[in-house]
């Protein structure tokens, strides 16, 4: 097997006439590493400027992730629930930076979106089915995000009708300059303005919060509803999509994976710390008054907080959602059109201008239209949507979760770089934490008069033996088909995934269809519930 630096090899089915814009040097907002650069970091000024070079896709998709959606509902946990629920984000983190590093590896080492591999290696039928959800919901939180920016500029007097447009053509015009690193600059700038939010907090005075981890001994439906709204807002499946294309485009090879975590790991405690901030600054200005407990939206988060700490701190918060709102909305919507190239088989690259690139830059368009088009709807219920949204993303991402875990334990993909024996380990307890959550939703939703601790430990015990029975088939399988033959060290830090047409079909072995039987039966429950609890709670 031939061993290539900063490239990626081999012929190129017409069927998937890939973009391979990723062969030269790594460009980022930062620095450039240069594609003949081989020269090992031993200083300290090398290593930070070959970090600043690669920094970026991990931290915009996570910094991306607290986009409207997400910070109305940390702003609704910590209105109506005070700081009850700062656990979800604590416990999170880990499953962030875990769901995220698969992703990027996946990227640097294959060279292939994640959508691609999904068709590649378990066939069109789940390609299809992974890909229409994205694309689904990708729309509908699109949708939050404008909705998020005409509660924003309400609060300047900015006519919604003035503002959509506005905002689809900021949207537009950077995604369509054909330069990924003016694009990353741009992402990295609106990245930065979250620092809004330490002079918002000191203006609510979060100190004043009494902060309290512990989980509550009992919820209810509404509740629980709200904690998967927290799941699928903190951890979302385009999150995965976004990640290993970025990483793709921006060429980041194997060679750089650790300076990739350092970057994934940056992306996860701004991303947890953000929304730690909103969360605590709403229980400690709500706290204790009459909106306590009466979240409707986040327009009333900005009036409420105007009221309780003052107009700064509430113009302040409608700043950090209207960049928010465009944050989230570029990338997901960008996590869309990656994934349409990938399946289509077309050039998909921000290194492509329109005339280059016409269907990659049309399915962003039409992702962008499409949200904008629902947020105009008159008399949409703000606070509802974006919370069923939010659900949906919870309720999806355990399949999400399933097909990462199979791709990153395929030793035709990763090669040496397969999953150790303890990450799928985690992988699958963060798989199992998932849907027991989604799983609760359903049946307190079904029984609302069940006993909530009965069923906890009935939905813990059987979620643990199923997925240690998973693991264990992981394992034994993966032992089984072992690794290519790598000589030396170099090669195993520089080992890349062959053309993906010239792989072996995949194996269906028993542990692939044990996780996909599961994700079958789980999906259609789970989605069916979570759309009953919304129909439910807008009755």
């Amino acid at each position: 097997m031939r061993i290539v630096e900063n490239s990626f090899h081999g012929p190129v089915d017409r069927r998937f006439a890939v973009d391979r814009a990723h062969r030269g040097d790594v460009e980022g907002a930062f620095g450039t590493i240069a594609s003949h650069d081989t020269e090992p970091r031993r200083t300290l000024a090398r290593r930070l400027a070959t970090l600043a070079a690669i920094v970026g896709p991990g931290l915009i998709v996570l910094a991306a992730d607290n986009d409207a959606g997400g910070l109305s509902v940390y702003a609704q946990a910590g209105q109506d629930y005070g700081t009850s629920l700062l656990w979800v984000l604590l416990l999170l983190a880990p499953v962030l930076f875990i769901n995220q590093e698969m992703a990027a590896r996946l990227g640097a080492v294959t060279g292939a979106g994640h959508a691609r591999l999904i068709y590649e290696r378990f066939g069109r039928w789940w390609g299809s089915f992974a890909l229409s959800d994205l694309l689904v919901l990708n729309v509908l939180i699109v949708a939050t995000d404008f909705i998020g920016m005409t509660l924003a500029l309400g609060q300047l007097r900015v006519s919604r009708y003035l503002a959509v447009p506005l905002a689809v053509a900021f949207l537009l015009v950077v995604t369509a300059g054909g330069s990924f690193r003016r694009w990353e600059r741009t992402m990295v700038a609106m990245v930065a303005l979250d620092a809004l939010l330490i002079p918002m907090a000191l203006l609510v005075h979060v100190g004043s919060a009494s902060v309290a981890l512990p989980a509550p001994q009992s919820v209810t439906g509404d509740q629980v509803f709200l904690l998967v709204a927290l799941v699928g807002t903190t951890a979302a499946p385009w999150q995965l999509f976004l990640q290993q294309s970025s990483v793709v485009d921006k060429r980041v090879t194997a060679r750089w994976l650790s300076y990739a975590r350092v970057d994934t790991a940056i992306g996860t405690a701004c991303m947890v710390l953000s929304a730690a901030v909103v969360l605590i600054a709403c229980a400690a200005a709500f706290g204790g008054t009459p909106l306590a407990g009466r979240f409707t939206d986040a327009g009333g988060v900005i009036r409420g907080l105007g009221l309780t700490s003052g107009g700064p701190a509430g113009t302040i918060f409608a700043l950090v959602l209207l960049n928010a709102s465009l944050l989230g909305a570029a990338a997901v919507t960008l996590s869309s059109a990656y994934a349409v190239g990938d399946v289509l088989g077309v050039k998909h690259s921000l290194r492509r201008g329109w005339a280059d690139a016409p269907r990659f830059h049309a399915a962003f368009a039409i992702t962008v239209v499409a949200g904008a088009a629902i947020a105009l709807l008159p008399g949409v219920p703000v606070a509802l949507i974006t919370n069923a949204v939010q659900a949906l993303a919870g309720a999806l991402l355990p399949s999400a979760c399933v097909f990462l875990l199979l791709l990153c334990n395929d030793a035709d993909v990763l090669g040496p770089r397969t999953n150790p024996r303890w990450l799928n380990a985690l992988g699958a307890v963060e798989v199992g934490f998932l849907m027991v959550i989604s799983a609760f939703l359903a049946i307190t939703t079904a029984f609302p008069g069940a006993d909530q601790r009965e069923v906890i430990a009935i939905l813990t015990a059987g979620g643990a033996a199923f997925f240690v029975a998973w693991g264990v088939l992981l394992a034994v399988e993966g032992r089984r088909r072992g690794e290519p033959a790598i000589r030396g060290w170099w090669e195993r830090r520089t080992w890349t995934m062959p053309a993906i047409e010239t792989l072996s079909a995949p194996l269906l072995t028993r542990g692939r269809s044990f996780g996909l039987v599961l994700l079958r039966g789980y999906l259609l429950v789970a989605v069916a519930f979570v759309i009953v609890r919304i129909v439910e709670t807008a009755r």
